[in-house]
């Protein structure tokens, strides 16, 4: 079989902002879905040719990825931080690197947030960063260095959301849950809900839950994530017809573009000063200061006399 492999080749939409619904936590409004499928008129024949379909795609396409090799909780806990809105592609080498430097909670409670944020560069959302070494202290100090298993005790952890805790519970713990990302979320209204617009999650959870294959919940999942993958690969993406669908705004020209630059430019020179940041970032000049303001306020930086370094 070659399918031990990572999420998809599309950004990952369900991250730690992520909707609660996507999580199992209900809500959200019931959109124009009413009279698209319902979990518990499902009959387990349905289910299981469901199941073999999703899996026997799977079994011939899978992909293999390196944080589906492992069930390290610390291993896949980056992996899941950095793969919140960021393609595979693009978190596969940084995954790599990241556990080469720093490979458990201890060395990266330790290490210094500039040396973290520096390896970080390129994968972008630089807070998340911030969240990991913060997840990581916690868990030294409160758990002995050993991440907890259950859901609520992941909730806890700074960084680690709804979505996050029940990832992690299921590819690290082998807890089955049932959540949604992005992927999981096009499967399922590819083959429950054509042709219907503004679906919740609520009516898509308890399809995810009533499907799943509570023998081998993880292979499962990596196979509901590359089967979506390719939907989107191979056809119009069936997540626009999601409620919770938005579109997320081009990074060149944008703040994150000219925060990610100033953050570069403080990495590369501690205790550059504002005039100098000015030269070495014209194109950030306009809100350098506002900027500066927020990059302290959030914990990324502080200003010493006349200059400003990674705290």
């Amino acid at each position: 079989m070659k399918g031990k492999n990572g999420h998809g080749d599309h950004a990952r939409k369900s991250n730690d902002r992520e909707s609660e619904a996507a999580a199992g936590k209900g809500g959200g409004k019931r959109g124009k879905a009413a009279s698209g499928a319902n979990a518990a008129a499902l009959s387990e024949e349905e289910a299981s040719a469901f199941r073999e379909r999703i899996l026997a795609y799977y079994r011939a396409h899978g992909r293999s990825l390196p944080w589906r090799e492992t069930r390290d909780p610390y291993a896949i806990l980056v992996s899941e931080i950095m793969l919140q809105q960021t393609q595979v592609d693009r978190v596969r080498e940084k995954y790599r690197a990241f556990l080469a430097v720093f490979p458990g909670f201890e060395e990266l409670a330790r290490a210094p947030l500039a040396d973290v944020l520096s390896l970080w560069q390129g994968l972008g959302y630089n807070r998340r960063a911030i969240s990991l070494k913060l997840c990581a202290e916690a868990v030294v100090e409160r758990c002995g260095g050993r991440l907890p298993g259950g859901i609520p005790e992941l909730e806890a952890l700074p960084g680690i959301g709804p979505y996050t805790a029940r990832a992690v519970a299921l590819f690290a713990f082998g807890e089955p849950t049932p959540f949604i990302e992005t992927n999981i979320r096009s499967v399922y209204l590819h083959h429950f809900f054509p042709g219907e617009e503004k679906v919740s999650d609520a009516l898509i959870l308890p399809l995810v839950e009533a499907t799943m294959d509570r023998e081998d919940p993880r292979e499962w999942y990596y196979a509901l994530m590359d089967y979506g993958s390719q939907l989107k690969r191979t056809g119009e993406n069936p997540s626009r017809r999601s409620a919770h669908h938005t579109r997320q705004s081009p990074f060149r020209g944008s703040n994150r573009e000219q925060r990610s630059l100033i953050l570069k430019a403080i990495l590369a020179n501690p205790g550059i000063t504002g005039q100098e940041l000015r030269g070495a970032v014209p194109e950030a000049a306009a809100s350098l200061e506002k900027n500066l303001l927020q990059l302290e306020r959030e914990g990324f930086i502080c200003r010493e006399e006349d200059g400003y370094r990674v705290r």
